[in-house]
């Protein structure tokens, strides 16, 4: 999820489409949340492990 918002805000920030670097910067703090919370061992919606 990280990576694919990575790539999304350098494609939305070459091409200037505004949408595609909010849905970037979204997708990098869900990622980056869920990676944080998946790392201390807490389960996420019931799952232990998230892939």
């Amino acid at each position: 999820m990280i990576v694919l918002g990575v790539i999304l805000l350098v494609v939305g920030f070459v091409t200037s489409i505004q949408i595609l670097w909010t849905i970037g910067i979204a997708l990098v703090v869900i990622g980056a949340i869920l990676a944080v919370l998946g790392g201390t061992g807490r389960r996420i919606g019931g799952r232990a492990h998230w892939y």
